[in-house]
Order: structure tokens, then C-alpha cells, then sequence
């Protein structure tokens, strides 16, 4: 029997706008978005719908903000009567708290105030331009590893942070270490290499400090375990017990996110249909170079798309 997968995205599918029609139209949604605000203590609502777009880019902002947008869309979505119940949840880097609120592991409530931490233990454990990230398109992933190895036993830190989808892997690391890494990677016959707009080095060891601070978060938070199988990053495999969430959480800030291979393994299990919730279209992009042709793939950000749904399912 053909199974489905709710996917939440993370960091980098922002923008100015974003959950007000849902805000306008949908009770549910802005419940949501108000016990945002309650939760943290400011307007993150008006943040989302009305930026301004530096302020709603910086890290600390941006979790919580695509969090409290992608819950909202899935409360709306349950509200105008979609019956799916997903067999797995996933989701890309700050994309798996949204997952853990959808499984019913962690409350909403729980989840932005964590989220929001997050981003600020992230921003504040590299000073600015210290660290970086690029993206290296086209390269094998272990010919990119041994060339991050190499860079790092010089002393510069740099290591394989996002696995994407096939061709297209992000490293992270010291600004130096990065910029080594994404030379000796075109040297070996990469097609490009991106440097990527972000505030921080994020999934590399650079984040450890990040990771044990958010340690610390996380045990005066009830991690309760998952009523629908999680597919982790750091393994690429479901896991429901709420002490093993915690863990795979911390152990995600400086580990790479094995997106690519969580895919697949969702798609191994049996997943024919992938959900994306939450602003933007970016894991419905990957997921297309990842899984087969013949995978159903659809985005849900607005009411127009939960509507489609809706009518796709009494067909």
C-alpha cells in the first residue's frame, strides 16, 4: 500500500507575507500565529506579514517565523477538512520541529520558544564573518568529504552540512576552511561553487557550542514520543522515542542534515506521495531530483493549494 510523508521546510524559504491570507481567512491558522506572539513575547505575526526583510532574515527570527507559518498552514489544512494522516513526518534542518509538532511529540507552544533559542545560540557561536557556507553543485559526495577532511587537517574546519539532493551539497565551516574547500572542489571538476547569504556556519562542528546550549533547553522541555514515525536528519532513519528525539535535536545543530538520504529512505519504505507544508517550494524541488518520476509531489502554503487538496482527495 502506497504511504505519504508531511515534509516541513526550513531556513531559507521565508519571505515578507508569508501565513497572512492564512492569518485573514483561517481560525485555526490564527490561533496559531497569536500564540506565537503570547509564547514570545513580541509580534512575530507582523514580523511574517509585514517584515521588514532583514529583520525577518536574521536566524533568531527565521525559525520561528517558518515554524509558526508551516503549523499554521497544517491547522488550516485540518480545519478545511484534509483527512490525510501521514505514515511519516520529515523535516529540513529547523524543518523537524514542525515534523515533531505534526507527530505530536513536541507542543507548539514548546516548540517556537526552543526554535527561537536555537537561532540565537546559532548566531552567537561564530562571530560574524568568521564562519561560511557554499554550495558545490555536481561533485561526488565522497570525493567532496575526502576534500573537507584534507582542508580541515590543515587547521581550517570545513565539512559537508546539507546533502541535498544528488549534485548539490552544502559545506560549512571557517570562512578560510570554506573558501579552500570550494577551490580545491572546482580544482576536481565541481560545476559551480555558491557562497550562500548566511549569518553562520551552520551544521558544522563550528556549532558545537550552539549544540550544548541547546542541550540544556531541551531537558526542561517534554519531549514526548512521536505518535507518527520522525525520519531524522543526523540519520536518515524514523525514530518515535522522545529521549532519542532530544538526542538526534542536539545532536543535528553541528551534524550534516542527510536530507537526500532521508528521502530516499521514506521512498524505500514505501512513500509515494510527499506533502511539503510551510512557506515556499524548496523540499518539493528537491524531493523531485530525489525520488522517482512517478512520485506525487505537492507544496501546501495557502489556502488556494489546501483547497486543490481538498478537492484532489473526493476525487
Amino acid at each position: 500500500m502506497s504511504k505519504i510523508a508531511f515534509v516541513f521546510p526550513g531556513q531559507g524559504s521565508q519571505f515578507v507575507g508569508m501565513g497572512q491570507e492564512l492569518y485573514q481567512q483561517s481560525e485555526a491558522a490564527r490561533a496559531i500565529f497569536d500564540q506565537a506572539d503570547v509564547v514570545l513575547g513580541f509580534s512575530l505575526s507582523k514580523l511574517c506579514f509585514e517584515g521588514p526583510e532583514e529583520e525577518l532574515r536574521l536566524t533568531a527570527n527565521t525559525q520561528p517565523a517558518i515554524l509558526t507559518t508551516s503549523i499554521a498552514v497544517l491547522e488550516a489544512m485540518r480545519e478545511k477538512g484534509v483527512h490525510l494522516v501521514p505514515d511519516y513526518v520529515a523535516g529540513h534542518s529547523l524543518g523537524e520541529y514542525s515534523a515533531l509538532v505534526a507527530s505530536g511529540s513536541l507542543s507548539f507552544a514548546d516548540a517556537v520558544r526552543t526554535v527561537r533559542a536555537r537561532g540565537q545560540f546559532m548566531e552567537a557561536a561564530v562571530p560574524a564573518g568568521q564562519g561560511a557556507m557554499s554550495a558545490v553543485l555536481n561533485m561526488e559526495r565522497a570525493q567532496l568529504i575526502a576534500i573537507c577532511e584534507e582542508v580541515t587537517n590543515q587547521g581550517h574546519p570545513v565539512q559537508p552540512a546539507n546533502m541535498n539532493c544528488p549534485g548539490q551539497i552544502v559545506i560549512s565551516g571557517s570562512a578560510e576552511g570554506v573558501r579552500l574547500a570550494g577551490e580545491l572542489a572546482k580544482e576536481a571538476g565541481a560545476k559551480r561553487v555558491l557562497p550562500l547569504n548566511v549569518s553562520g556556519p551552520f551544521h558544522s562542528s563550528l556549532m558545537q557550542p550552539a549544540a550544548d546550549q541547546l542541550k540544556n533547553v531541551l531537558q526542561e522541555i517534554d519531549v514526548q514520543s512521536a505518535q507518527i514515525p520522525v525520519v531524522a536528519n543526523v540519520s536518515a532513519r524514523a525514530v518515535t522515542d522522545g529521549s532519542e528525539i532530544t538526542q538526534k535535536l542536539v545532536e543535528q545543530v553541528a551534524s550534516p542534515v542527510l536530507w537526500e538520504d532521508s528521502v530516499a529512505w521514506m521512498v524505500e519504505q514505501g512513500v509515494t506521495t510527499f506533502v511539503e507544508i510551510g512557506p515556499g517550494k524548496v523540499l518539493a524541488g528537491l524531493i523531485k531530483k530525489i525520488a522517482p518520476k512517478e512520485t506525487t509531489i505537492l507544496s501546501v502554503q495557502d489556502i488556494g493549494s489546501i483547497e486543490q487538496l481538498v478537492g484532489g482527495e473526493s476525487c
